[in-house]
């Protein structure tokens, strides 16, 4: 039989690049590459459109999206992760000075849903007794989910006007994702914060995930194969990709930031598998609960393809 041709979206790292040039294969499936320069422009081509047969896709807009009957499962192949204790910043100028000054504040962050600030926030909740109730956040984009609803205390601005220019001209006196600037006055919140995420990840074994894998629901329910063949290619990708983190120079982005975790935990910085990622899925999960991103709590299997559930690498 000839193979299964699929219209596939994610990003060029070193953990998928294997599957784009060639090095793995399968005579069940063939891949057509959609290379999309910011991979977070494809999730709303998928979400919105269902652009794609297989995307990357943040986790949190996944969650959103099958709370509100988007035909996508996701497999439990994660691409993506971050530390995000150094995620949110604030305006020197503001007079803030710890985390829980934020509340009674305005905070920006590109879209309530967006991962980057699920986690954020979550941390800033469990960890410094913020009341992410007493912050109003300001938005400058739509949510990928067109009928997501957000809390009452999200207020939402031009889509013109950039984080940092929010930031810088005080109209928002901390924000999500922008980078920290001595020369512009934008100072991490969280203090030591690279310390506290690694003893996190440490005790807690939390690992952030940003981003994993989705497929539109009627591959899968013609291809019943279909789920098990797509996390082996991942896997045996990410195998190629590893040994090389010992010895490669000059990595940067997500390939730098698996390096650094490998060092850290001295092992496998990217896990894939619903079992090997429990504690970190469950706090999410719980995130987005406490966050009104989804109704309620679901158990972290029963976000992911049956068949791919017990699934490990």
């Amino acid at each position: 039989m000839a193979p299964l041709v699929l219209k596939m979206a994610t990003g060029d790292y070193g953990h998928t690049r294997p599957l784009k040039d060639g090095t793995v294969t399968s005579e069940r499936v063939e891949f057509e590459h959609v290379e999309v320069p910011n991979i977070i422009n494809a999730f709303r081509r998928m979400i919105r459109d269902l652009e794609f047969d297989v995307s990357e896709m943040a986790l949190s807009t996944y969650l959103c999206a099958r709370a509100h009957g988007i035909p996508i499962t996701a497999l439990p192949v994660f691409l993506v992760r971050a530390l995000h204790h150094g995620s949110i910043v604030y305006n020197v100028k503001s007079g803030i000075r710890a985390p829980a000054d934020i509340q009674g504040r305005r905070v920006g962050v590109r879209a309530y849903t967006v991962t980057t600030g699920v986690w954020t926030r979550g941390i800033l909740q469990s960890q410094y007794g913020v009341d992410l109730d007493e912050v109003t956040w300001v938005i400058n984009s739509d949510e990928h989910v067109a009928s997501y609803e957000a809390p009452p205390n999200v207020e939402s601005v031009s889509f013109d006007r950039s984080l940092a220019d929010l930031l810088s001209d005080g109209e928002i006196d901390a924000a999500i994702g922008v980078a920290p600037s001595e020369e512009a006055g934008f100072a991490p919140l969280v203090p030591n914060a690279r310390e506290a995420a690694v003893a996190w990840l440490r005790s807690a074994h939390v690992h952030p995930i940003n981003h994993t894998l989705v497929v539109r629901n009627e591959h899968l329910a013609a291809n019943p194969w279909l789920a098990e063949e797509l996390f082996g290619l991942f896997k045996q990708a990410k195998e190629h990709f590893l040994p090389t983190l010992d010895t490669a120079t000059g990595l940067a982005g997500e390939d730098g930031r698996a390096r650094d975790i490998r060092q850290v935990l001295q092992g496998d910085p990217l896990p894939y598998g619903v079992e090997s990622n429990r504690a970190s899925l469950e706090t999410f999960i719980g995130f987005n609960v406490d966050q009104r991103i989804i109704p309620e709590a679901l158990r972290p299997e029963e976000a992911f393809e049956p068949s791919t559930r017990g699934l490990e690498g």
